[in-house]
């Protein structure tokens, strides 16, 4: 897989057939690893590791209702409270952190109103807060 600008997270993997799995690390089920999916659980790891948010206040691709759409965020975090505290979209790394992206994560947070939106490929990260774009993991 790709090098990300994360740092390397120890993720548990399987060899089915002829495809690799990886177990989610929050969601603790096997999943095939895909390019989006190795980028969503290195932030997921930097999340746990470096920004220590406890795993119990991170949810991984649940669902919300947008326009009568059924849609599903990558990864979000809440505070101690339960409240929203940030919204995260995951590409693949070969998928820029486009317009569209940023379309894509302003729907879920009209309803889902987190204090901090993140877009990243595992390349690059764009972190909203506070009326700012910035750009970087250390940002998150």
């Amino acid at each position: 897989m790709t090098p990300l600008s994360f740092p390397p997270t120890p993720l548990p993997l399987r060899k089915v057939g002829e495809q690799i799995h990886v177990q989610c690390l929050i969601r603790k089920k096997w999943l095939v690893l895909t390019p989006e999916e190795w980028v969503r659980q290195h932030v997921i790891g930097y999340l746990i590791h470096v920004k220590k948010i406890p795993s119990g206040s991170i949810s991984v691709e649940k669902a919300l209702t947008y326009h009568q759409r059924l849609k599903r965020w990558d990864i979000a975090t809440f505070d101690a409270e339960g409240n929203p505290s940030m919204l995260i979209e995951c590409k693949q790394p070969k998928v820029a952190c486009s317009p569209e992206v940023l379309v894509q994560i302003s729907a879920y947070q009209k309803i889902f109103q987190a204090k901090k939106l993140v877009i990243t490929n595992g390349l690059r990260c764009h972190v909203y807060k506070a009326g700012d774009w910035t750009e970087g993991i250390d940002e998150i």
